[in-house]
């Protein structure tokens, strides 16, 4: 999927709320002018509407097995890890977003 496509991205959580709430504003902060709505929720109530899932690599399984084949960005920290930092550069550049 090329990070240009992407409208919607959730932020996965065991329960939907603690560091996915701080990991979902810094996302929307950095892609305000990018048109991409990001929203929290638990893993287990992830939208059919998603584009992108980013979840804890530990809920990777959960969150794959609601995401409905949407790719999943899969995290160990919640603040600076490489793999947000790489799925925010695709959106903002048109680069490649891969599970």
């Amino acid at each position: 999927m090329n990070g240009k496509d992407v409208h919607k991205i959730i932020v996965a959580c065991d329960a939907g709320m603690g560091s996915s709430v701080m990991l979902a504003s810094q996302l929307r902060k950095e892609l305000r002018k990018h048109s991409v709505t990001v929203e929290h929720t638990p893993v287990n109530s992830i939208p059919d509407d998603a584009d992108v899932v980013v979840c804890h690599q530990g809920l990777a399984d959960r969150a794959a097995a609601g995401a409905g084949g949407k790719p999943i960005v899969k995290f160990q920290v919640f603040l600076g890890d490489p793999a947000v930092t790489k799925l925010v550069s695709a959106i903002k550049n048109g680069g490649e977003i891969s599970a």
